[in-house]
C-alpha cells in the first residue's frame, strides 16, 4: 500500500492515517508531495493524477484509491482486522468512531486559528487566540471533555485502552496544544504527552522537524525566516 501525504510539519489530515498505520505496524510506502508545489495548479495537478478529490491523504492499494482520512481508517479496519485499528468491543468501537466523526466534521475555529505547525513554538499567539476567539475556547473545552471521559472509562493509557485510530485522529490536536500552549486539564494534558511520545506520532514529529520547508500559506503567525 502507498500513502500519499503532504508536508509533515503542516498536514494534520495526512498525519492521522500515517501515525495510525505506523503505530499499529501496518506496512505502507510513503509518498510525500510538498505544499511548496503551491496550493494552486502545481499541487492540485499532482494530486489529480492520484485522486479526483485532489487532497491529501490518499491511500492507494493496488487499483483501489481511498481519499478521505475516515474512509482510510475504515478500509484499514476491514483489511487488517487483527491490528486494532478500532477498539474490539462494539460499544467502544462505536464510541471511537463517533468521536472521530465529530473531529472530522467540526472544530473549525481551532483549525482556523491554530493550524498545525510542529516545529514552531507560538504560545503568545495561543494566548491571543484564546483571549479573542470564544469559539476556540469552546472547541478546546469540548476536546478536553471528550478525552477526559474516554480515558476515565477505558483506564488508558490511550483513549480506548490500546493505541487505535482514535488516537491517531487526535494526534494533530495534541500537537496544536503543544505549539500554542493551549491549556488542558491534568488528565487531558497527560494523555496528550503520552500520545505524542507513542511510536507513530513520535516518528512523524521527528520527520517534520527535518523538513525545513516554510510554506507561507500555512504560517499566519510568522514570516519567512531570513
Amino acid at each position: 500500500m502507498q500513502l500519499v501525504i503532504g508536508n509533515k510539519n503542516y498536514s494534520s489530515w495526512s498525519m492521522r492515517p500515517w501515525v495510525t498505520m505506523r503505530g499499529l505496524a501496518i506496512p505502507f510506502e510513503e509518498k510525500k508531495l510538498s505544499f511548496l508545489l503551491g496550493m494552486g495548479a502545481g499541487f492540485r495537478d499532482a494530486m489529480l493524477a492520484i485522486s479526483p478529490a485532489a487532497r491529501v491523504p490518499v491511500l492507494v492499494d493496488g487499483d483501489l484509491t481511498v481519499w478521505d482520512s475516515l474512509a482510510i481508517a475504515e478500509y484499514l479496519y476491514e483489511r487488517f482486522p487483527e491490528r486494532g485499528v478500532w477498539p474490539r468491543g462494539l460499544r467502544e468501537r462505536t464510541r471511537a468512531r463517533t468521536l472521530c466523526a465529530e473531529m472530522h466534521a467540526g472544530f473549525g475555529a481551532l483549525r482556523q486559528h491554530c493550524p498545525m505547525n510542529i516545529e514552531a513554538s507560538l504560545p503568545e499567539a495561543g494566548k491571543r487566540v484564546l483571549a479573542e476567539q470564544p469559539l476556540v475556547r469552546r472547541d478546546l473545552e469540548r476536546i478536553d471533555a471528550m478525552w477526559s471521559e474516554a480515558l476515565a472509562t477505558s483506564g488508558g493509557p490511550f483513549l480506548f485502552g490500546p493505541f487505535s485510530a482514535a488516537d491517531g485522529y487526535f494526534a494533530p490536536v495534541a500537537l496544536r496544544a503543544r505549539t500554542y500552549g493551549l491549556p488542558l486539564s491534568a488528565p487531558a494534558a497527560a494523555y496528550a504527552e503520552r500520545l505524542l511520545a507513542a511510536p507513530g506520532p513520535a516518528a512523524w514529529i521527528a520527520d517534520a522537524l527535518q523538513e525545513h520547508e516554510f510554506v507561507p500559506e500555512d504560517e499566519p503567525y510568522r514570516t519567512r525566516p531570513g
